[in-house]
């Protein structure tokens, strides 16, 4: 029987250390309510994330997520843009997704526009907003999950987690979504 507790003792410790990334953090396996992975979407590989919604894939370049906006960590750190950034990291940071271009290719910055996907088909996009690590952010003609994205980060905010939550950010409730622009939106 004392044969068999070592060994299982080491899977566990090696399963443990598989589902946690540099920094400590479980990487996230939970569902998402959101879009599902078009057929047409193309493959690339996350070579580095810029931050919680901007990120650099392999033979294209920068890329900033459609539909979402999160808290900044450059030109002055925002409220819980180390934890956007960190969450983005432990997701995508050299692994492979696919990814979809926006209507409007280009922002002003040059930068390509996507909605990406896990390896596992969940729209990361959708994680980010639903784990309360962005906001809804809507820029014309981008606007294929705009609704979508408004309806999870309610959710989010219901469910006080992420930015929404008590301890974070002075327990701030209020943003984007109680602008009368979103009021209508479901």
């Amino acid at each position: 029987m004392k044969r068999l507790a070592f060994p299982i003792g080491v899977l566990i410790a090696v399963a443990a250390l598989l589902l946690t990334q540099g920094d400590g953090e479980k990487a996230d396996t939970g569902s998402v309510a959101g879009p599902a992975l078009p057929s047409e979407a193309r493959e690339a590989t996350v070579v580095r994330v810029v931050d919680g919604d901007t990120v650099e894939l392999g033979g294209l370049g920068k890329s900033r997520l459609i539909g979402v906006d999160t808290p900044e960590v450059y030109g002055g750190v925002e409220c819980y843009g180390r934890e956007a950034s960190a969450y983005a990291k432990r997701q995508l940071d050299g692994r492979r997704v696919r990814y979809t271009v926006g209507r409007d290719d280009r922002d002003r910055y040059g930068r390509l526009l996507v909605y990406l996907w896990l390896e596992d088909g969940r729209s990361f996009n959708a994680l980010l907003v639903s784990r309360g690590y962005a906001q809804p952010l809507t820029i014309q003609p981008n606007s294929d999950y705009a609704e979508l994205f408004v309806r999870l980060s309610r959710r989010a905010r219901e469910r006080a987690v992420g930015l929404w939550g008590a301890g974070s950010c002075g327990g701030a409730t209020r943003g984007p979504l109680d602008s009368p622009q979103n009021a209508g939106t479901s």
